[in-house]
């Protein structure tokens, strides 16, 4: 099909329709279309077959308010078919890039039909052109690019109601849909890798069983795989490319119907479990100005995104190529509607904001009182939902840790990257992991903010697994196929003796304890902890730490190999954190005396039963650190007794308890089997122990 040929409107009722609500919604007598661009001069829908393949009617646009362009056609329904064409000018150096021989999907699609088939077609510009991208493309895209669908969100709910878990009762794990399920032995084949997939009964179970109260999943909205994947054969697997922000990945739907993601919410809220969406409106899947146009470059190039050297080239804070412009307030409007329909229409529970300065970042830099984040916390639906930021990206003064504001949580690399050098024998880290115990209250304490402010991670999906951890000092990035340049170069990661997987008992026993002594610091520190799916399997991706485009089994978990003993610690980890009210407070400890019993709220120890002096917090010497938490001194949290964790890489040292309670020794890392037992004499050399205080008039 050229586009001189294209079909035009026959024998449908047009209104002018409502430029309320955007996108497609059907209202039972046809459908109302609403489409934002304040450049384009005219506006065209196009209706497709229910397949996608041929082109039906293009409607033209006669009615606009303000920047929306709307209309209502009579007789259409759930399920239509449909695209844009804008019509504007193609000057790419005023930042313009209209071309309406280009198929446009609906910013605001709730569902797709067909997926994005590479050609040079979906380009704007002539590929292979001498003038690049000022060039002009006449060649129609519609036979390449995925069309929006009329969807319907209704479902049936039944008595479903957000668990609305406490932030301080809060346990994360972040999973992949397909990763996670397309191995799992208890889920039904046809099922494995889709939403409906990680709703089945097997994998809740394993979610129930490991103490997990969210499951938060890499990006489910509709996103890309890049050109240069594809053509190594590779997918884009962890789905930061996205392309529609109202519409489930098909990929992860066996019916491609939303109901099926709803399904998923609906079973995970029965148990108890909530569900948090990794979202991306840092940038989207069209890429630099050597990208495909696909939606927003063709509605809008000047208004959707950030533009430089007066608008020909992207500012590119995100890594990606481009970055969506925040600043504009229809483009902040698409991004609060789809936050709030992912609420609303299908009950998600939170969200986690993948490069978040990006959304943070106004004409004078990042603000955290900026335009996004005032709409986020005014907004009735959003201020109630969990709000999570990486704190990140790399434009100019990307890194913000500990700079959001109330409520948002936030990834915390430095719990990461301190733990982890910590435990791998680095000297004088000993005073780092002190205060990352104590919720990293150096960043977090102030404005009011919580000590739950801090996500505490040691591995994510981007890096290396736990298992990987201990096992490689070099990542192995090859499959990748960019001759391992990609990935994090310093993992302050530690092999213990041999590079790779090894028979050999010694070396397998210290990585073992290695990872349970991890575990053990993770959920013992203040804040909220969140695993990587796998990690409690002992799941290796091979020292792959960028397995962005491994849709493999490099990625999914093998559920036939799970250690079963790592299962069983880190869900007593899980059970002890839900016990001790001590090990997951809201407010900050700050070493205080409590009224109750005039001791102070936070005691640090060293082996001897001396609390530590300012020379001891400098020695390099000083690797065995113990810490004795009571609830806070300020505060109404009145849960009586005390709890006394240690932390020790360096040798076996003589152990001598303090006299403020008696103390019952509940987990040590050396002997993972131990539940209970009497305090030993030494703190063995790389361990974690844990003690409770004794109920009043019981002795040790």
């Amino acid at each position: 099909m050229t586009y001189a040929t294209a079909p035009r409107a026959t024998g449908h009722a047009i209104g002018p329709g409502r430029p309320w609500p955007m996108g497609a919604s059907f209202d039972g007598e046809g459908v109302n279309f609403a489409v934002f661009s304040a450049h384009a001069e005219r506006m065209e829908l196009c209706l497709f077959s229910p397949d996608g393949r041929k082109e039906l009617a293009r409607l033209p646009f006669r009615e606009r308010d303000g920047d929306i362009w709307h209309m209502h056609v009579g007789g259409l329904t759930i399920g239509t078919v449909y695209g844009f064409r804008a019509h504007g000018p193609y000057a790419p150096e005023q930042g313009h890039r209209f071309n309406p021989h280009k198929l446009l999907l609906d910013p605001y699609a709730r569902a797709l039909e067909g997926r994005l088939r590479w050609s040079d077609a979906v380009m704007g510009y002539r590929v292979g052109s001498p003038r690049g991208d000022l060039s002009y493309d006449t060649r129609d895209s519609a036979f390449a690019v995925p069309k929006a669908v009329v969807a319907d969100p209704s479902f049936d709910w039944g008595n479903d109601q957000p668990p609305r878990r406490p932030r301080s009762e809060t346990l994360i794990y972040e999973a992949h849909v397909k990763a996670l399920t397309q191995l799992h032995p208890g889920v039904d084949q046809g099922l494995r890798g889709s939403f409906l997939g990680l709703a089945a009964d097997a994998v809740i179970d394993h979610l129930l069983h490991l103490g997990v109260t969210a499951v938060e999943l890499l990006p489910v909205q509709a996103f890309v795989d890049d050109r240069f994947l594809v053509a190594k054969g590779l997918r884009n697997h962890w789905g930061y490319n996205s392309i529609a922000f109202f519409a489930p990945e098909p990929r992860y739907m066996t019916k491609g119907a939303l109901w099926e993601f709803q399904t998923m919410i609906r079973r995970l809220h029965s148990a108890g479990i909530e569900v948090i969406l990794d979202v991306v409106y840092n940038h989207t899947g069209e890429g630099d100005q050597w990208g495909p146009t696909l939606s927003f470059r063709g509605l809008d190039n000047a208004s959707y995104y950030r533009l430089s050297d007066g608008g020909r080239h992207y500012v590119n804070d995100t890594g990606t190529g481009n970055t969506l412009n925040l600043t504009h307030p229809m483009v902040l409007r698409m991004v609060m509607d789809s936050l709030r329909y992912w609420v609303d229409c299908c009950h998600v529970d939170g969200f986690r904001f993948d490069l978040a300065t990006v959304l943070g970042r106004e004409a004078q830099g990042f603000d955290a009182n900026g335009g996004f984040f005032d709409a986020v916390r005014q907004d009735p639906v959003l201020s109630r939902v969990k709000l999570i930021a990486e704190p990140w990206d790399i434009g100019p003064g990307g890194y913000q840790l500990g700079q959001y504001p109330h409520p948002f949580h936030e990834w915390n690399d430095q719990f990461r990257d301190g733990v982890r050098r910590f435990w791998k024998g680095d000297p004088g880290l000993t005073a780092d992991l002190s205060r990352r115990i104590l919720g990293s209250a150096e960043r977090f304490d102030h404005s009011g903010r919580a000590a739950t402010s801090s996500v505490n991670f040691i591995t994510a999906h981007d890096g290396f697994t736990l298992e990987d951890l201990v096992s490689f000092t070099v990542k192995r990035n090859w499959a990748n196929g960019e001759e391992n340049r990609d990935g994090h170069h310093e993992n302050h990661a530690d092999n213990l003796g041999v590079e790779g997987p090894t028979e050999n008992p010694a070396i397998r026993a210290a990585r073992d304890l290695r990872k349970r002594n991890l575990l053990a610091t993770l959920f013992l520190s203040q804040g909220v902890p969140m695993i990587l799916a796998g990690d409690e399997l002992g799941h290796s991706q091979g020292g792959n730490n960028n397995a962005y485009a491994q849709d493999n089994e490099t990625t999914w978990l093998d559920w036939s190999k799970g250690d079963a003993g790592l299962i069983a610690f880190v869900a007593r980890l899980a059970a002890l954190r839900r016990d001790l009210p001590q090990l997951s407070q809201r407010r900050f400890l700050h070493g205080k005396k409590r009224a109750a019993d005039g001791l102070r709220d936070v005691i640090w120890r060293k082996p001897d039963g001396h609390e530590p002096q300012p020379r001891d917090w400098h020695d390099p010497a000083f690797r065995a650190l113990g810490v004795e938490l009571r609830m806070a001194a300020e505060g109404g949290d009145v849960a009586p007794g005390a709890v006394l964790a240690w932390f020790n890489t360096g040798p076996e040292v003589p152990l001598h308890l303090p006299d403020t309670a008696e103390w019952l020794l509940i987990l040590d890392t050396t002997r993972p089997d131990l539940t209970h037992g009497p305090a030993p004499r030494h703190l063995p050399t790389q361990s974690v122990l844990l003690f409770r205080s004794a109920p009043e008039g019981v002795k040790a």
